[in-house]
């Protein structure tokens, strides 16, 4: 094969390799960076890119996806001056590749020196309780900061998180005392809370049980006094329809009489030391002596009489004796008597016969 051949495909074989090696694909989130004779040129997105061999170069790589550093722990001074390690976690993204390669050197460095000191000067305007507590606002802070001091790299801060805050050992053991002290007041709290209520359910408890005794005693009542007005409404009704009964049968004298005296026995069987006799039952007490003593003469008349020796008798007040009891009561002004006292009971007797006898 003669030289010149040889020299051809060599010079077609180191062509052909550099425009192969000219030839860039782009991967989907990122970016190049290119420099023509050492200025920038332009940026690459995603695709298939050729660039001009010995005349164009990639300055710079740049990933647009968000991005996560974690910063070594910072000594930081609260305002009651409490030192304490506090380490960061910054979110971040590359907004504009052109800015991010060539405005400032080391960027990462610059994030992690602005976020500790930014971090310094918010941490010391609060205390120790405050810090512990206020996380959310230095977060917000800090990404303030940071986002804004970012801008002219071509960065965008997401987000910034407090990792951990570190106090010294002597403060974490008065924080425990303080934490086991505070659980036990809560605990003693919550004790009597428990207790009060206990005491307050069981005192509406009782409430409500006497208050469904008391109206069980009164509908108890309500009802017994029902019952009893129903019974006395009864007897009485039957009462009433016996005096109908009574009175429809058209009782005689001699019935009514006869019914006073069982009355009267009623009355003198009880437990009453006086008892007032009527004057009906006192002539009939005294009819049925005359009868006896009649009987006994043997000459009873059976015709009526005239009354001889007459006088009318005025009425009487009634004698009041030393224990307060009324004495018998005197016949009306109508009524006259014999003088003699034989003849009297005679003719009270002869009185008594003519009104008992059954009239035709």
């Amino acid at each position: 094969m003669p030289g010149w051949l040889i020299g051809f495909i060599i010079v077609f074989a180191i062509i052909i390799a550099i425009i192969i090696g000219n030839i860039k694909v782009v991967p989907q989130a990122n970016a190049y960076v290119i420099e023509r004779f050492g200025v920038y040129y332009k940026t690459w997105n995603t695709g298939l890119h050729v660039k001009v061999p010995f005349v164009d170069r990639v300055a710079r790589k740049v990933s647009l996806k968000e991005q996560v550093v974690d910063f070594e722990p910072q000594s930081v001074i609260t305002r009651d001056n409490v030192s304490m390690q506090i380490d960061t976690v910054v979110y971040f993204q590359i907004t504009d590749s052109k800015l991010y390669t060539y405005g400032v050197e080391r960027p990462i460095m610059a994030i992690e020196t602005l976020c500790a000191t930014t971090l310094r000067n918010i941490i010391g305007e609060l205390e120790l309780d405050n810090t512990l507590t206020s996380r959310d606002k230095i977060n917000d802070r800090i990404r303030e900061i940071l986002d804004e001091a970012t801008d002219a790299w071509g960065i965008k801060v997401k987000r910034v998180e407090l990792k951990n805050i570190l106090p010294p050992r002597e403060i974490q053991v008065a924080m425990e005392k303080q934490m086991k002290a505070e659980r036990e007041r809560r605990a003693k709290i919550l004790d009597a809370e428990g207790a009060k209520t206990s005491q307050i359910l069981v005192a509406e408890g009782e409430k409500e049980a006497a208050i469904l005794r008391a109206e069980a005693v009164k509908e108890t009542k309500i009802r017994e006094a029902q019952g009893e007005a129903e019974a006395i409404f009864v007897v009485q009704q039957a009462y009433a329809d016996s005096l109908k009964m009574l009175n429809a049968a058209a009782p005689t004298d001699r019935v009514i009489a006869l019914k006073s005296l069982e009355a009267f026995q009623k009355v003198a069987d009880g437990r009453a030391t006086k008892i007032i006799i009527p004057s009906d039952i006192q002539n009939m007490a005294g009819l049925a002596a005359t009868l006896k003593e009649m009987v006994t003469d043997g000459d009873i008349d059976k015709t009526p009489k005239q009354p001889v020796n007459t006088q009318p008798v005025q009425p009487r007040r009634p004698h009041i004796d030393n224990t307060g009891s009324i004495g018998t009561q005197t016949p009306p002004p109508s009524v006259t008597r014999p003088v003699d006292a034989q003849n009297d009971l005679r003719y009270r007797a002869q009185q008594m016969l003519n009104q008992n006898a059954p009239r035709n």
